[in-house]
């Protein structure tokens, strides 16, 4: 882990009591104010493959529609990237719904990379 200041150690104590909601609205916030994106570069694959989705707008919804026959590497996923705990982590896999909401669609396209590689079925709206 890298080295913080005390400022720095401060706010990541603070951050870590926040909810997977408020921290999604700070992110979006600190976007925002500094016209950065917190989304990792994604390399995309295959030219035209996204050109459908990429026409729509900047924002998406992650949504889990099947967890395929690796349920519990979907799990580990999905409480990775939500920061859910195990039991809600589970339910969210075994009833499908949103994963993340109004996210920017490269992040969006990343979080669909990882669940599809854990063998998850998952839509971008």
């Amino acid at each position: 882990m890298a080295e913080l200041s005390k400022n720095a150690a401060k706010i990541m104590d603070m951050v870590k009591e926040l909810t997977i909601v408020e921290l999604n609205d700070l992110v979006t916030a600190m976007e925002e104010e500094f016209g950065v994106s917190a989304a990792a570069p994604v390399m995309m694959a295959g030219g035209a493959a996204g050109g459908e989705e990429d026409a729509g707008s900047a924002n998406v919804d992650v949504v889990l529609t099947n967890a395929g026959g690796q349920k519990i590497a979907v799990i580990k996923v999905v409480k990775e990237l939500t920061g859910l705990g195990l039991g809600e982590a589970k339910g969210l896999v075994d009833n499908g719904g949103n994963v993340k909401e109004g996210i920017p669609r490269a992040e969006g396209e990343e979080i669909k990379a990882k669940l599809e590689e854990a063998g998850a079925t998952v839509e971008l709206k």
